[in-house]
């Protein structure tokens, strides 16, 4: 499928190409896109990023290194470089140098690009210079930031100037949210298809979560500085079912949780079986739910509204009920020390890696992770319990995953007509052919009719 045209330098640029997401978002990019893909690795050290386009180029020696065309082909306008002589460390390799508290270089940067990932993190502290400026300047935009609190305030800040220029604005692209969202969506389309039904109650599982290490130190750095920079009153309304939704969910409909299950956190499902407290519940429930209002919101995507008395939760597989109640527990008090006692976040601070570092490759070989789900359909008659049963999987490193829905995230954007204009949308408003293109890049989704 070609590459729309669309007057720009670049087709796509990726911020903080040297950081470890980073690193192996850009390799997917080497490995995976189009040949012909005109792109750029952008960060602060040019040494690094000239390493990063080595490693590419080894990975893949018959296509393009990030480059850019001869100035002649570039008719979009471009900025004085006279007055930002730092902006560009070399337009023949596409390696370009920008700070993310320049806004000048960060201006010049979006103007030149049709898409941008960025991977700087943490978001609260770097991201809104960047989301500001794709905003304003109609550049679609990508992150994998799971700071739901900051993605509240970039939507209410900036929708209404995406939605004039018409950049598509997509966070919370990677493991935070997108297989959860994916998931969902899948499931709720099999049901439209395959029972003519919209969605009552849909419900997501981490079934399977290998990891080989502790978290790269850009998560933990981010995770650290969280609870910094947020007010707890912040936190708590960002992470509020539906409160990123643009239509209310007034159906009063929740999912359905004993009183035993709200104390101890476990409890036994259909084809799911033994649950606890997922990590990633509140952060996955924010962009669901957006995606559920969404849906019912954009002209083209309204054939796929999940339905009124949607319902949605997320859970964590435990090995029995002693593992299941201790994680429950242990997130519980985790999070009450990284908010409240200070010293505790310290200490934790002793013991990551530094911001750039993470898994090996050995060990990231190692890793991987399968999502498993059901929905219910909304429907008065269904005797035999039919419902939608799904699994997804990927086998290899979460982090390289994260690159994987990010760069395939652009290359749909860059080559589908995906009708959505402009403003902040989430991973399945990408549609099918983002689905499609995952598949072929390892992550797999699959999704029956059963009965219950």
């Amino acid at each position: 499928m070609a590459i729309k045209e669309h007057g720009r330098q670049y087709d796509l640029v990726l911020l903080g190409a040297s950081g470890y997401t980073g690193r192996l978002t850009a390799e997917h990019i080497a490995t995976n896109l189009p040949s012909h893909l005109k792109w750029a690795v952008a960060g602060r050290s040019e040494s690094k990023l000239n390493a990063v386009v080595a490693e590419c180029q080894k990975l893949n020696s018959d296509r393009l290194p990030p480059s850019a065309p001869a100035p002649a082909m570039v008719p979009f306008p471009v900025p004085d470089l006279n007055a930002c002589t730092e902006l560009t460390a070399d337009r023949n390799t596409g390696v370009e140098i920008a700070h993310v508290d320049d806004e000048a270089q960060l201006r010049a940067l979006v103007q030149k690009a049709f898409v941008v990932i960025t991977t700087v993190g943490p978001y609260c502290l770097y991201g809104e210079p960047i989301f500001k400026l794709c905003a304003e300047t109609g550049t679609h935009y990508l992150d994998c930031t799971g700071e739901v609190p900051w993605v509240a305030r970039m939507i209410n800040k900036y929708e209404d100037t995406a939605r004039k220029s018409g950049a598509i604005m997509i966070p919370q692209s990677g493991m935070e949210s997108a297989p959860a969202d994916l998931v969902t969506w899948s499931m709720a389309q099999h049901l439209r298809k395959h029972l003519n039904a919209p969605t009552k109650d849909a419900i997501v599982t981490i079934h399977k979560l290998r990891i080989s290490s502790k978290p790269s130190g850009g998560t933990l750095a981010t995770l650290l500085v969280f609870f910094e920079h947020f007010p707890l009153k912040e936190i708590i309304e960002a992470t509020k079912p539906y409160a990123f939704s643009p239509i209310p969910h007034t159906s009063g409909a929740r999912p359905r949780k004993s009183l035993l299950q709200r104390m101890l956190g476990v409890t036994s499902l259909p084809y799911l079986g033994r649950v606890t407290t997922s990590i990633a519940g509140t952060t996955d429930q924010a962009v669901v739910t957006r995606t559920w209002g969404l849906l019912h919101e954009v002209p083209s995507r309204k054939d796929e509204f999940y339905g009124p008395q949607f319902t949605w939760v997320e859970y964590f597989t435990a090995r029995n009920w002693l593992h299941g109640v201790a994680v429950h527990f242990a997130l519980a008090v985790g999070g009450f020390l990284l908010a409240f006692v200070p010293p505790f976040r310290s200490l934790v601070r002793r013991f990551v890696f530094q911001p750039g570092e993470g898994t090996g490759r050995e060990g990231m070989a190692k890793e991987e992770v399968e999502y498993r789900g059901t929905a219910s359909p909304d429907v008065d008659d269904n005797p035999t319990g039919k419902q939608a049963f799904c699994r997804a999987w990927y086998h290899g490193s979460l982090y390289a995953l994260t690159g994987v829905f990010l760069a395939e995230g652009a290359l749909t954007i860059l080559e589908e007509d995906v009708q959505l204009g402009g403003g902040s949308f989430t991973p399945a408003c990408l549609g099918k052919g983002y689905l499609d293109r995952l598949d072929g890049a390892g992550f797999k989704i699959d999704v029956q009719t059963v009965e219950g």
